[in-house]
């Protein structure tokens, strides 16, 4: 029924997801380069980490422990301080759900103080205060490790053991606390940095106004303060216990020095919480103070054990309080997280002698070799899928099982390592248990396509890397290629891992080699595209459609804006189950639905399940923007959520009248207008061009004196070939010169009338636009009509404010100067004395408010 226009671009659509692990791999790729240089030593580390005291390590678990509680402290702490009240489980629990979710956010450790504040909201804790106080727990974290850095860099720069890279680090941290300092003086005081950004930003202004109505007790900070304190101090015990445990000359300055420079370089890694980038930059400054490689290496191991994995595996733990949805999202992608670090670990440290003598006696040892290769390639994309699994992708799942089977059988073909084939197991049985939760749909034709391609690729590179190996003369290789090492090293490098032992002797090798590299990168890349990409796209609506749609608008129509339903910015949705279309756009990953379903009203809640479980399986959430207030039964019973968006206009022709105090001011503007020569008239369809070239004047005229934009979605834009089938009412001089119009549309509400654009020229006399409401009120009482909708007046109406965001909007309509021309378009109205009804914005889930303004902005672009 529906087809394919375009596929919006994938890196569009996960740039910064993707950018986040690039930077992230680049980090952990440092700390593979350093393991791998130290590859003769590696095992030397397994070995002192097994004979590690169990005494101090069962005490540096301990404190792991206690270190979660003292967060949790902080956090009640942090919460005192803007007057708000938490106990320490909450604060705890928060903490650790937080820290868990960091893991898979780009910017982890600030963007997840976004999260998981609904509970503490149903305390009556606004979410403002949430949001201060949580702001205040991040900047006293940054604060405590700069108060404790900058005495240990002045002892290391005495000392000769810091280097460029860890002043570096230490100055953008400075950078950012002073940033964060500033930001706040000067929101606080309204000074020039937070003008200049609500000039540009306008609805700052509002979020500022709630930030100002929190003070800051300090009391309470200093509380925080003193337990932030405490947390950087259990961080350096932690890596003091490690050098007890594995009993490698402990120093508690050495300890404070590699702590300080691990948080640093955990503080500006933007993912993965400083997976590799800790790692690497603490132990490379544990050599520089004089440890030994492997003594390095272990203390790093065994401090990131109890300082990251425990809180990890505790915060883990800390959903399954409440078994949700995100649950069954998040264990499985830091399970396939720990599975790729296990598969890069595993292939860069020694094998179990023995295992490998016992194997040699069933493969060849270019078996085990290729083995080795594989296991790595799934580590590495083990850990980008991982990210992936979270938006719920189908392909994702498949792609996981699919490398979770490859890890399984790499790991025992590469050297018997059932420990880690037992791990991929249990990945795989999480994987099939929560099967369920991965429903969003792909482009089967494009997977196809993708699939396809990368395996006629995949053939094709064969034959000519095979062939091309084989045939070669050995002097561009100084090898005389066997037909098993002609398929071994095409597959190699078609892989891009590689061969140590091929090395080309000339310019004619080095291109054969980087033609099957570059061969092998396009079909990997488009593989992964076409497994990866989600199921987000843009439709094309047929002609047929339009007209079914417009049959039924006749049948079932009920709103003054059902004309737009069929406008041709809308997408359109039926279902076999039910008669009638649901009209919407695509922004983003949002479908957003202007208004109802076009149905019976006994039809709508499944017509909205429908178009639901369409959105949910096609990677989409749904929005309803303008849904009234009588409707609104439909979708909350659903579970839905609502925000009041502002009110909608009827006049009751009936009784209106010019006659009373009320409307003097009409009267006064009808007869200045007329008594200038001033006149309205009618034109009925069809519309003659050379009218429609007068009225594209005015149109074009009032759109560059208002500097305004030609929108669409819940109206119209002048388009000459509708125009010229509806009815026009002018209001012009004795000359014919037109200086305003209007347009009536049809409206679906029996007995009411309504209008789409209005506009005038620069020179119109003030009134005029008076003056044509009340010939379209004359017109269409000569029509029968009882009623006309004056269309919708935003955010106007606001009494009761149920939420943050809906105070928000009130106090941005009644204080921001950029907001006023709301204020006067509701005046414009409101003197014709309407009756005014609510119209809600319909959506899911609260964050997806923070999605709301941009996607709007896209939706109403023609």
């Amino acid at each position: 029924m529906k087809r394919f226009k375009f596929f919006v671009p994938f890196i569009r659509e996960n740039g910064k997801i993707i950018s986040s692990y690039i930077f992230t791999l680049f980090f952990i790729g440092l700390a593979i380069w350093f393991i791998k240089q130290e590859r003769g030593e590696i095992h030397h580390v397994k070995q002192l980490l097994i004979t590690a005291k169990w005494a101090w390590l069962g005490a540096g678990m301990l404190l792991s422990v206690v270190y979660v509680f003292i967060h949790g402290m902080m956090y009640r702490s942090s919460f005192a301080a803007v007057s708000s009240t938490i106990t320490v489980a909450e604060g705890t629990l928060l903490f650790l759900k937080r820290n868990f979710v960091s893991v898979f956010l780009p910017a982890g450790g600030v963007s997840s103080l976004a999260f998981f504040s609904a509970p503490i909201e149903r305390k009556g804790i606004s979410r403002s205060q949430i949001n201060f106080a949580s702001s205040i727990y991040g900047f006293v974290g940054i604060l405590s490790v700069l108060v404790i850095a900058i005495p240990v860099f002045v002892y290391g720069v005495l000392e000769g053991t810091l280097g460029q890279g860890e002043w570096f680090g230490l100055l953008a941290a400075l950078l950012l606390i002073a940033g964060i300092y500033l930001l706040y003086r000067s929101v606080i005081k309204k000074g020039v940095v937070y003008k200049l950004i609500v000039k540009y930003i306008p609805t700052v202004e509002v979020f500022a106004a709630e930030f100002r109505s929190n003070k800051i007790e300090r009391k309470h900070f200093l509380s925080t303060f003193i337990y932030s304190i405490l947390i950087e101090v259990a961080g350096i015990v932690h890596i003091y216990i490690a050098m007890v445990a594995l009993d490698m000359n402990p120093s508690l300055i050495f300890a404070t020095i590699s702590y300080v420079v691990a948080v640093v370089f955990l503080i500006i890694s933007p993912f993965l919480r400083g997976l590799g980038a800790v790692e690497a930059s603490m132990t490379f400054i544990l050599i520089r103070l004089g440890y030994s490689n492997v003594a390095a290496v272990s203390i790093t191991l065994l401090y990131r054990f109890m300082e990251f994995w425990i809180p990890m595996v505790l915060g883990a733990l800390s959903f399954l309080l409440k078994i949700n949805k995100l649950l069954m999202r998040i264990v499985p992608a830091l399970l396939l997280l720990l599975l790729g670090v296990i598969n890069i670990v595993s292939v860069l440290t020694p094998a179990i002698h023995s295992r490998l003598a016992f194997l040699k006696d069933f493969l060849p040892i270019e078996a085990i070799r290729a083995s080795n290769y594989f296991v790595l390639v799934a580590g590495l994309f083990l850990l980008v899928t991982a990210a992936f699994m979270l938006k719920g992708l189908r392909m994702a799942w498949y792609f996981a099982v699919a490398l979770c089977i490859l890890s399984l059988v790499g790991h025992l073909t590469k050297a018997i390592d059932y420990e880690e084939a037992g791990f991929s197991v249990i990945v795989l049985v999480i994987l099939f248990g929560s099967r369920k939760e991965y429903y969003i749909k792909h482009n089967s034709r494009l997977r196809f396509i993708g699939i396809q391609t990368t395996l006629l690729s995949i053939l094709a590179v064969l034959l000519y890397g095979v062939i091309g190996f084989y045939f070669l003369d050995q002097k561009h290789f100084d090898i005389d290629f066997s037909w098993p090492q002609s398929i071994r090293y095409t597959l190699q490098n078609f892989l891009l891992v590689g061969s140590s032992d091929l090395v080309p002797q000339d310019g004619f090798a080095r291109g054969f080699l980087f033609s099957i590299n570059i061969s092998g990168f396009l079909s990997i890349a488009f593989l992964i595209y076409t497994m990866i990409r989600p199921y987000i796209l843009t439709m094309d609506t047929s002609e047929e459609e339009f007209e079914a749609a417009k049959a039924d608008l006749e049948k079932y129509g009920n709103s003054a804006i059902d004309y737009f339903k069929t406008y041709r910015d809308k997408l359109i949705y039926t279902s076999d189950e039910f008669d009638g279309f649901i009209a919407y756009r695509i922004a983003g990953n949002f479908a957003v639905v202007l208004e109802l379903p076009v149905s019976l009203p006994e039809s709508r809640q499944g017509f909205i399940k429908s178009f639901d479980r369409y959105c949910m399986e096609s990677g989409m959430k749904s929005l309803y923007y303008r849904v009234s207030e009588e409707s609104l039964d439909d979708f909350v019973s659903l579970g839905k959520k609502r925000l009041f968006l502002g009110q909608e206009g009827v006049v009751d022709l009936s009784s209106f009248s010019l006659e009373g105090g009320s409307r003097k001011s009409i009267r006064n503007a009808l007869k200045k207008v007329s008594d200038q020569g001033y006149y309205t008239k009618v034109y009925n369809s069809p519309i003659k061009d050379g009218l429609l070239q007068k009225l594209k004047s005015v149109s074009d005229e009032w759109l560059v004196e208002t500097e305004r934009e030609e929108i669409v979605f819940s109206q119209g834009i002048f388009i000459w070939d509708e125009l010229k089938n509806q009815t026009i009412i002018t209001v012009e001089n004795t000359e014919e010169k037109i200086v305003a119009f209007l347009n009536v549309i049809p409206d679906y509400v029996k007995g009411e009338g309504t209008y789409d654009l209005i506009r005038k020229t620069a020179d119109a006399p003030n009134g005029v636009i008076d003056f044509i409401m009340v010939a379209l009120f004359n017109y269409l009482k000569e029509q029968n009509y009882t009623a006309v909708n004056l269309g919708f007046a935003p955010l106007s109406g606001l009494k009761t404010p149920q939420n943050f965001t809906e105070r928000s909007m009130r106090f941005a309509y009644e204080k921001i100067r950029s907001f006023s021309h709301y204020k006067g378009l509701r005046a414009a109205k409101e003197k014709f004395s309407p009756e005014w009804h609510n119209k809600y914005l319909i959506y899911d889930q609260d964050y997806d408010l923070l999605q709301v303004p941009n996607v709007l902005t896209k939706v109403i672009k023609p």
